[in-house]
Formats: structure tokens, sequence, C-alpha cells
């Protein structure tokens, strides 16, 4: 059992690594993996049913309660992302508008659900990290048409029945059982049981990156400058929306939890939904900017979550120096003791 915490705490500790290497294995090795997809949705369902075991339905009634943060999390990732990939992708790729649809339908769809499984390993609020995941993924059917319609002018009808069918099974499912297991045992789920499949969980995910990363395959052997330019955008892009939601959370003073959670929220993608979009209603073409992120937004996940433990490092150092000089200025002096 140690063994097996052990290989948990290493893949948790090693993601920055570990990330890159899947999709680089992903790409290279696209036929021997591929045979892995029709795992990913019982993976993600796994993973989300993990991440919840540490979650009570109190806490989700308190997120409800208070949606501030998620309100201002959607605001960022279905919202300002879209307009502003829309404006900076006619700005540079004009010419070709089927690569500027391409960009806008990226950041359209709704937050990835593997999110949940980075906001969990790094401490974040698994309520709302689950709360807004679901929110994204309920309103994505009518979202995302809206969205291409506003910014594009583009008309799509998106299978809400089969989106809807794919949520239950990997969010709402797994996550209410989680999240019961661990009211109905009074704690001993968060305690007992989500450590010991935590490796598991992190195993699921390396998975999934391997898997996802075979569908970028053909796109990255068959690159022209232009292609190499949208790649290069969509990195710089994904990166920003990670940035962004701790900047803000930070900004607006939210706990470190919240701050863990903002930034994989605005930060992530189901890439998943988009490409099958994408495949259904568009050009060949507008699939590329979809599924390159595929390349980076695990990679970036790694990358921020080392940023958010330096920081979380920091900010504890700040309150401890702070917690001791108000202890020193609250002691009596010597010569007041004297006198």
């Amino acid at each position: 059992m140690d063994a097996w915490r052990r290989l948990g705490s290493f893949l948790g500790s090693h993601m920055a690594f570990v990330s890159p290497t899947c999709v680089v294995l992903g790409v290279l090795f696209p036929d021997q993996l591929s045979v892995l997809k029709p795992a990913v949705t019982a993976l993600f369902a796994f993973m989300t049913f993990q991440s919840s075991l540490s979650n009570t339905f109190a806490n989700l009634a308190r997120t409800v309660r208070h949606p501030a943060p998620m309100l201002a999390t959607l605001a960022i990732a279905s919202v300002a992302m879209p307009c502003v990939a829309c404006a900076l992708g006619t700005l540079l790729f004009g010419s070709d508008p089927n690569l500027v649809c391409g960009l806008v339908l990226e950041y359209s769809v709704p937050v990835a659900v593997v999110a949940a499984m980075w906001i969990n390993m790094h401490g974040g609020d698994p309520s709302l990290g689950l709360a807004t995941i679901l929110v994204s993924t309920v309103a994505a059917p009518f979202s995302i048409p809206l969205t291409l319609h506003l910014l594009l002018g583009q008309t799509v009808e998106v299978d809400a029945a089969r989106m809807m069918g794919e949520m239950v099974v990997s969010i709402a499912l797994p996550a209410l059982l989680g999240t019961a297991a661990n009211d109905l045992s009074h704690g001993r789920a968060a305690r007992e049981l989500s450590p010991v499949i935590a490796p598991a969980a992190k195993i699921a995910l390396v998975l999934v990156i391997l898997t996802n990363s075979t569908g970028v395959a053909p796109y990255v052997r068959s690159l022209t400058p232009t292609l190499v330019a949208v790649a290069a955008f969509v990195c710089v892009f994904a990166a920003s929306g990670y940035a962004v939601g701790l900047l803000v959370a930070r900004a607006w003073h939210r706990p470190a939890g919240q701050q863990v959670t903002m930034t994989y929220l605005c930060g992530m993608r189901n890439i998943s939904a988009g490409a099958v979009i994408a495949g259904e209603y568009f050009p060949g073409e507008v699939m590329f900017p979809v599924v390159i992120g595929t390349l980076f937004q695990q990679v970036l996940a790694a990358t921020y979550g080392s940023v958010l433990q330096r920081l979380g490092r920091e900010d504890a150092s700040l309150e401890g120096a702070s917690s001791e000089g108000v202890s020193s200025d609250d002691a009596p002096s010597d010569a007041g003791t004297r006198n």
C-alpha cells in the first residue's frame, strides 16, 4: 500500500514532466494508444468520483447560496474569452474565416471535466469546481450555438440530448455518488477511501492525456507556417486563461482553494466536445485550432500547478511573518515590565 501511495505522490508531484511526455507519446504512437478511446468516458467518471469524495452536499449548497465566484468564472470562461478569441483571431487570421471559427469554437465549449481532477490534486474547492463544470456543461447546448451566431453569424444545432447524456455519465452521477459516499460515511470516504484510490485517479488522468493527444497527431505531421502561427496563438491564449482566472481570484482576495479552482476552470476546455462539433458542422480546417489545444492544455495545467504551489508557500510564509509581527507588537516590552 505504501508503494501504491508513493506512486500516486510521484505522479502528482511530477505532472509538469509527465504531461508533456504523455502528449509526445500520443503524437508519436496514435494508432497504438487510440485503442484506449472507448474507456475515456469511464476514466472521466472515475476521476470525477474520486474528486467528489472530499465534497459534501453542505458545501454544494454553500456554493449555490454564494454563487459570485462561479458566476465570475463563467463570465470569464464562457463570455470574455470567446469574444477576445474572436477579436484577436480576426486581427491575426482574418483572411481565413475557418481558422477564426475554430478559435472561437475552442473557447465556446464548456469547462473540461478533467479540471475537477487538477482542482482536487492542488487543494482547490471541489464544490465550486463541480458546480461550475455542471452549469457550464448544461448550458453548452444553448450557449455554443448562441456564441457562434453572435460572433460569427454561424448557425449550429448541437445535439443537446447526447451532450446531456454524456454529462450525466461522466459528471453528474459520479459527483453525486462521491459526495453521497462522503456524507453517509461522515467523512470517512474522504479520509480513508479517497487516498487509497487517488493514485488510480492520477493514472486515469495520464491515460486520458495519452488518449486525447492521439487526435492531434495528423495535424502535427502536416504543419504549415500558418498552422504553426495558429498553434502558437492557441498556446499563448490558453495560458492566458489560467492566468486571468488566477489574477482575478487573487485581486478579489478569494481563499486559496478558490484561487486554485478559478485558475483551472478558466483555463481548461472540453476539447473533445469541440472536436465533435467541428467535425459534424464545419469544414476540416476548423478542426485544427480546436484539437491543437490538446498539445498545451494539460502541460499548462501542470505548469500552473507548480505556480500555485509556489504562491501557496509564499502566502503561507507571509501570513506566518505577519502573525509573528502581531505577536511581537502585542507582547509587553522589557522596559514596560520593569516600570
